[in-house]
């Protein structure tokens, strides 16, 4: 990929002044081979093929950010669901998987490693319920592993009785890390129509579509969008579009030629490239700050979605040219406790958790790094969930939840998670009760949109 002298001046003036970094390459890696009726064996085979393939990930991204003077923040590494390696294994061994695959992520130095996940959109398969009876013990006990569960698809409905159980798993999540204000929930999310290559964090795994070994790429750059829109302060917005467009081209182009670099250097296909903006607590460098660039006094005031629906669709056709290889979530998060405009506005007025749902029915993702009142009952969680996940569903879109109900906080009060993971006012529950609804079970039937063949 040939790069204009004037392209790389901009790259360099991004990274030096607008904080464009790659916010991960993502290692996925199929387990698949693995399975083994003997427990202890299976464990062993799990832990050498991870450090095999990934031994060299984090020496090989340090050495390309270091030539080609772009961050890369997070080295990561996603897996083979692990529900599909549990079908003969106990609650323990499950949680003893966990530790090894923490293991093997300490060992080599990367970020996080993505895959403690089960998809029972439409089903429970005795591994699927082994490992969901694991989660909340297992993300306890471990620093690095993040987990997903599919409880949703466009084709197949809702899954009710394992929203019930993400409810009752979140819950038993947070007061295990009550101590650590319930940070467990941050390494789990619940989707609808999750995507197979996803290289962000706590989401990714490494889908059943997908090869032997590949590497993945999600850059990043709010604060490179924000500054290009300052500079055009008097555009109307076709031309704001435009101007997301053109610079989202070039934050691509850098960042897909860092990924083919490291796929090169480890001997690994490149696959895709996630376009989705991801802000970070650093100044400049947020999805809210952009919205309200567009033309919002604050996020959350009448006109946010519009906005936000602008800017999502604009990266995603500024992207899509200039990459054959889109793929992931491709959009915009809006994590509260990761974005200093969101949190602002929160603590203004104006940004509501009902707000923030309908945000997600045109954003990637959905209701992301949300601190809640302790005292969130697990059918109001579960409740939560089935909504963001009936608004994935009809829009044939992927949609999540990564709530984090805090043990003893009340709503206003601000929590320090640490880290990219950032800080974030608590919020209230509706106080009206879904128990009756959650507590009936069974499926909610797909829309007439899954017939599409």
């Amino acid at each position: 990929m040939n790069l204009a002298f004037t392209e790389i001046q901009e790259t360099i003036r991004m990274v030096q002044m607008e904080s464009l970094d790659i916010r991960t390459v993502t290692m996925g890696i199929s387990l698949r081979d693995c399975i083994d009726s003997d427990f202890d064996s299976m464990n062993n085979k799990v832990y050498e093929k991870i450090t095999s393939y990934a031994g060299q990930l984090r020496p090989v991204a340090e050495q390309v950010e270091k030539e080609y003077g772009i961050p890369i923040i997070n080295k990561r590494i996603s897996i083979t669901p692990v529900a599909e390696l549990l079908g003969h294994a106990s609650k323990d061994q499950a949680v003893q998987l966990a530790k090894t695959l923490d293991k093997a992520a300490r060992d080599l130095g990367v970020d996080f490693i993505g895959g403690y996940s089960a998809l029972v959109h439409k089903g429970i398969t005795k591994g699927d319920q082994t490992l969901l009876e694991a989660l909340p013990e297992a993300l306890s006990v471990t620093e690095r592993v993040c987990a997903s569960v599919s409880v949703a698809t466009t084709r197949t409905g809702i899954n009710m009785d394992a929203v019930k159980q993400m409810g009752e798993i979140i819950k038993e999540a947070s007061e295990l890390t009550k101590d650590a204000n319930g940070i467990a929930c941050a390494k789990l999310v619940v989707f609808c129509n999750p995507v197979e290559d996803n290289p962000f964090m706590a989401g990714a795994f490494h889908g059943t579509g997908e090869g032997e070994a590949v590497i993945n790429v999600g850059v990043s750059g709010p604060g490179v969008v924000l500054n290009a829109l300052k500079r055009h302060s008097d555009a109307d917005l076709g031309e704001i579009s435009e101007v997301i467009k053109r610079t989202v081209f070039k934050i691509t182009r850098a960042g897909e030629m860092i990924g083919r670099v490291v796929a090169e250097r480890l001997s690994l296909p490149f696959g895709i490239m996630d376009l989705s903006l991801a802000p970070t607590n650093a100044m400049n460098d947020s999805v809210a700050e952009i919205l309200e660039e567009i033309g919002l006094e604050r996020v959350g005031t009448h006109g946010t979605i519009a906005a936000l629906a602008l800017m999502n669709d604009a990266v995603k056709k500024g992207g899509a040219m200039a990459s054959s290889y889109v793929g992931g979530l491709s959009g915009a998060f809006i994590p509260v406790s990761e974005d200093n405009g969101m949190i602002k506005g929160i603590e203004d007025g104006a940004l509501s958790l009902s707000k923030l749902e309908a945000m997600t029915c045109v954003c990637s993702v959905g209701l992301d790094m949300i601190a809640l009142t302790g005292d969130a009952s697990a059918s109001s969680l579960s409740g939560l969930i089935a909504d963001e996940m009936a608004i994935g569903m009809i829009n044939k879109k992927t949609t999540a939840v990564r709530v984090i109900p805090v043990p003893g906080k009340s709503e206003g009060e601000m929590v320090e998670f640490g880290g990219l993971l950032g800080r974030a006012p608590v919020m209230g529950v509706n106080p009206f009760s879904s128990e009756k609804l959650i507590n009936r079970g069974g499926r909610i039937p797909a829309p007439l949109q899954a017939l599409i063949n």
